[in-house]
């Protein structure tokens, strides 16, 4: 036991003294700032707002931190950034930096880049240290956009995706931004004749007056950064009526042997005209008048005409509508393809709006004797439609319309097709179900038609297993569950004289048991080590086998003796599938699973005790040098220096810990030095107990609170130059401590 030293009290209190100067300069950062920063990239000023993304990606941006004192060892600093309104409930990290050289270099610090998803003009930024814990935010709000879409903006009026010079129109419009896949995620600023549109956010604009319009994205101040104008079309609203209209024409529903004649009334002078139909410009029309022809396949609509003059803006007519006196609708109620079984009748049918018309029913392109009703029973397959025909009236011609096609097919046979009706894995599922998912009319020449939705119903159906009948199971789907019902299955359909039998499904469901493994150990302590795994499961009669790492390495054994690390299941054949346990892993012993807190050199004052304590194991037993038993549970105390033994149990394997205890020489930190280079008290030298310690941690400060060292396994080799002091007696603080606690602390004075 080494000899109690004893201080006077003087001593004592002078320690106590310089301890509580040292608490009080603990305040190691303080009139925190952050502020941005140059690009020390592109050599610019620092920014006032952040336009990203606009020439090429553009997105490197800097910001440094203004402070006093020194952050601690291991300190984190993080630049966070807020919402669009300076909130910081969910910040967002851009960077982080160790260092408070790089921190407060104002032309380097963070470097960041801003989300893609960033658009406001209330931003705000936060730099925050983790030791000593300190934060600070941007004094200012800044506008920060992420533009990444920088390109010319298109609108128009009608979807077209062609930029428009010129909009005419006689009611309001609305323009629309159509260049943009993602239209709806910006906001936007239109303009009217250069003037902002005050409250018009949306990609549409309702407009009712005429004027120069254009829109461009909303990126705040970075807008004219971003280069997205849009095309500026010159609109005209309004222009009906006015001086200009279509005379009245002598008559609007035109037979296919009229022609009607459309002139024009404006006061213009010397116009220019562009006749327009449902809105849009007639190629070539461009006379005083247009002749609207009645034989015409699509005259039917909404005729227009646009004046133009110099000097005036164009002036379009009220819109004239024509319709065809002829025109009629034919509509079949049946459906197009039907199938015709031996001794049934289809009925076919038609509606139509016709004015009193006449019916004449085809089959393959002759008319059928007699076949004039608006429907007809069909006995026979082919191509059947009906002429419908008004009769001349107000037009001097009868007009015929016929329907469409509808195919009756009487089939040779019938084609069924079942299938899997849910996602379905062999020995894998362990239920599964099967459905008539198709029905098929096989005609003649051996073509197929799809008449699943004509027919399902009308079927009756028998599943089979194996070619042989499942008892009651006669619906358009089987449902099963159990590895008993493992097999081919197949349905047979019938329909009146046809019988078909549809393709074959092979069904193997995996048994729903489990299958668990237990084992004696999970660790593997050495070769002459054994570790059996079992399982509750019997075996008897059964295809196994045990597996390591995926491999087969046993067939016989109802128990396996491991020999060898690995990952190991077993598997047994159920019905031609494989049904897995879980799986054990077996891992070699690994000393380092073994673990004590503290670690390493246990230091503590005399008079005291620590506790040790031990984790990874599932025993302890810890000895002294004695071979004395101290414990049997997963901690000591430790009263004594000396050297210790700890030996762990994990399971059956035994691992061995050594570790020795030392009391702490508490007076023995020099508070003075003379860097004198005289050689003899040059350097600051501790005792054993705190140099040359991989896990004790030296730290020097001025009396600024400045860190000027801070060091792990300490040398005693500070300071390295008298040079180091340009005053006489300065005074420095420094702290001791591991990785839990602060073992010493005090001052040092250094007289020159």
């Amino acid at each position: 036991m080494r000899p109690k030293k004893h201080y006077s009290l003087q001593i004592v209190l002078i320690a106590f003294m310089l301890f509580g100067a040292f608490q009080a300069s603990a305040q190691l950062i303080a009139n925190l700032e952050v502020v941005p920063a140059d690009n020390p990239d592109t050599g610019g000023s620092a920014w006032n707002k952040i336009c990203a993304g606009n020439n090429g990606n553009f997105n490197q941006y800097f910001a440094w931190a203004a402070f006093d004192g020194a952050s601690n060892s291991g300190n984190e600093w993080i630049l966070e950034l807020s919402d669009a309104s300076g909130d910081f409930s969910n910040p967002i990290e851009l960077a982080k930096e160790t260092s408070d050289a790089v921190v407060k270099s104002p032309g380097r610090g963070f470097e960041f880049s801003i989300p893609t998803d960033t658009r406001g003009a209330g931003y705000k930024l936060r730099v925050r240290s983790t030791d000593p814990v300190a934060s600070a935010e941007s004094t200012l709000s800044y506008s920060m956009y992420y533009m990444d879409h920088v390109s010319n903006l298109t609108i128009t009026h009608d979807g077209s995706t062609s930029p428009q010079a010129t909009i005419i129109s006689t009611d309001p419009i609305t323009l629309s931004v159509v260049n943009l896949t993602d239209v709806n995620t910006y906001q936007y600023q239109w303009y009217k004749d250069l003037t902002l549109l005050v409250g018009e956010t949306g990609p549409t604009l309702n407009v009712t007056e005429g004027g120069m319009y254009f829109a461009q994205i909303d990126y705040g101040d970075c807008s004219d950064n971003g280069t997205t104008q849009s095309n500026m079309p010159d609109i005209c609203i309004g222009a009906v009526g006015g001086s200009t209209s279509i005379d009245t024409p002598s008559k609007t529903a035109l037979c296919s042997s009229d022609t009607e004649v459309l002139t024009v009334t404006t006061s213009f002078g010397s116009p220019d005209y562009q006749w327009l139909k449902d809105g849009t410009e007639i190629p070539g029309a461009t006379a005083a008048t247009y002749t609207v022809d009645g034989s015409s396949s699509s005259f039917e609509g909404d005729y227009q005409v646009s004046v133009s003059e110099s000097g005036n803006c164009p002036e379009v007519s009220a819109a004239i509508t024509f319709t065809n006196s002829d025109n009629f609708t034919v509509t079949s109620v049946n459906d197009a393809n039907i199938v015709l079984l031996p001794g049934d009748t289809e009925t076919l049918s038609v509606t139509t709006n016709a004015t009193t018309p006449t019916f004449q029913w085809y089959r393959n392109g002759s008319a059928i004797s007699g076949a004039t009703s608006i429907n007809y029973n069909a006995t026979q397959e082919g191509t059947y439609y009906v002429a419908v025909t008004q009769p001349a009236g107000s037009c001097p011609n009868p007009t015929t319309i016929n329907s469409d096609n509808t195919e009756v097919i009487s089939p040779s046979s019938f084609e069924i097709i079942i299938d899997y009706g849910t996602s379905y894995t062999v020995c894998t599922d362990t239920s599964a179900s099967v459905d008539v998912t198709t029905i098929n009319a096989v005609l003649s020449d051996g073509s197929t038609i799809d008449v699943t939705t004509d027919v399902v119903s009308s079927f009756s159906y028998q599943w089979q297993l194996d070619g042989t009948n499942v008892s009651g199971s006669t619906d358009t789907s089987i449902y099963l569950t159990d590895v008993a019902e493992n097999g081919d299955y197949t349905v047979d359909g019938t329909l009146n004289t046809f019988n078909a039998t549809s393709n074959s499904l092979p069904i193997q469901l995996l048994t729903n048991e489990t299958l668990a493994i237990t084992s004696t150990s999970t660790i593997y302590c050495s070769a002459s080590d054994i570790v059996t795994i079992n399982t509750s499961t019997d075996l008897t009669g059964e295809s196994y086998q045990w597996q390591l790492d995926g491999t087969s390495i046993n067939t016989t054994d109802t128990a396996l003796d491991v020999t060898q690390p690995g990952t190991y299941r077993l598997v047994i054949d159920k019905n031609g599938c494989d049904l897995i346990s879980n799986e054990i892993a077996i891992t070699p012993l690994d000393p380092e699973l073994i673990t004590l807190d503290p670690e390493g050199t246990l230091v503590f004052p005399e008079g005291t005790t620590r506790t040790v304590t031990a984790s990874g194991g599932t025993a302890y037993h810890w000895y002294d040098i004695n071979n004395v038993e101290l414990s049997n549970t997963s901690t000591v105390d430790i009263d004594t220096e000396g050297d210790y033994i700890l030996i762990a149990n994990i399971d059956n394997c035994e691992i061995t810990k050594q570790f020795s205890a030392e009391y702490l020489d508490t007076f023995k930190v020099p508070n003075v030095i003379t860097p004198n280079a005289d050689g003899y008290n040059d350097q600051w030298i501790l005792p054993n107990s705190y140099s040359n310690k991989a896990d004790v941690s030296v730290i020097i400060y001025s009396e600024n609170g400045e860190e000027v060292l801070n060091i792990q396994d300490y040398k005693n080799d500070w300071p390295t130059s008298a040079s180091s002091f340009p005053a006489q007696n300065m005074v420095f603080y420094y702290v001791i401590k591991n990785a839990t606690e602060t073992l010493k602390q005090g001052t040092i004075t250094v007289i020159r």
